[in-house]
């Protein structure tokens, strides 16, 4: 469950402010215009503040909750500006586009590559595939969490599909996520950076209905608060 204990307005003020930012393509200003319409008055720099503190408590339930994925899975990783610097955010989905896990790094390497695909299995399970790119440090990662896994009693590893094309599913999920990026001012800071992209990442799992379909996207996106 997600404390919302000491907040200044309503959880559902909170939920709503932040499940917009991250579901449209709105800045902080207008946000704060929009609640204004709606009789609540704040400041930009608070609706900052609550999409820094509780996306990504938000954002690590909804990798829990969410509903069984295909065990075949897309993996890459897409470049992101950080106050002029470039960082790194791996992602993964299934065959059908279902998304699996995220995590924004400042490097691209094995050791990031091996962090993320190992903390993809552990909310997701065993995959029977991981289909990536030629990028050396997701091959080398893979490879660091199969032998993770063969030094766990695993006897089948998991195989991997270094072919491009078959990845275009993956490609094509970043695209939504870059495109939401792309209109906003820039990132100021990495920890304002991740816990933004995990709040846009959670807002397209809901979109996708990867949570409980039956629902509308915000009550979906309000429930992983409860």
């Amino acid at each position: 469950m997600t404390s919302f204990k000491g907040a200044h307005f309503p959880k559902d003020v909170i939920l709503f402010a932040i499940f917009f930012y991250g579901r449209y393509t709105v800045s902080y200003r207008d946000l704060e215009e929009i609640m204004a319409e709606r009789g609540i008055i704040l400041d930009h720099a608070t609706l900052n503040r609550w999409v820094v503190k509780y996306e990504l408590l938000i954002a690590s339930t909804a990798r829990r909750r969410k509903a069984p994925t295909d065990r075949s899975w897309r993996g890459d990783e897409t470049y992101i500006k950080v106050k002029s610097e470039w960082v790194y955010l791996y992602r993964a989905v299934d065959k059908f586009g279902k998304t699996l896990d995220f995590m924004l790094s400042k490097r691209r390497n094995k050791p990031a590559a091996t962090r993320f695909f190992a903390r993809a299995l552990e909310v997701n399970g065993l995959p029977r595939k991981i289909v990536i790119d030629r990028s050396g440090a997701n091959t080398a990662g893979i490879n660091a969490v199969n032998r993770m896994l063969r030094s766990f009693g695993c006897p089948i590893p998991i195989k991997m599909v270094r072919i491009k094309y078959l990845n275009n599913m993956v490609e094509h999920d970043q695209r939504i996520i870059k495109k939401r990026i792309q209109l906003m001012l820039g990132f100021k800071s990495f920890v304002s950076a991740s816990a933004t992209l995990e709040g846009i990442e959670v807002a397209n799992m809901t979109r996708k209905g990867q949570r409980e379909p039956e629902l509308c996207p915000f009550a979906q996106f309000a429930a992983l608060a409860a």
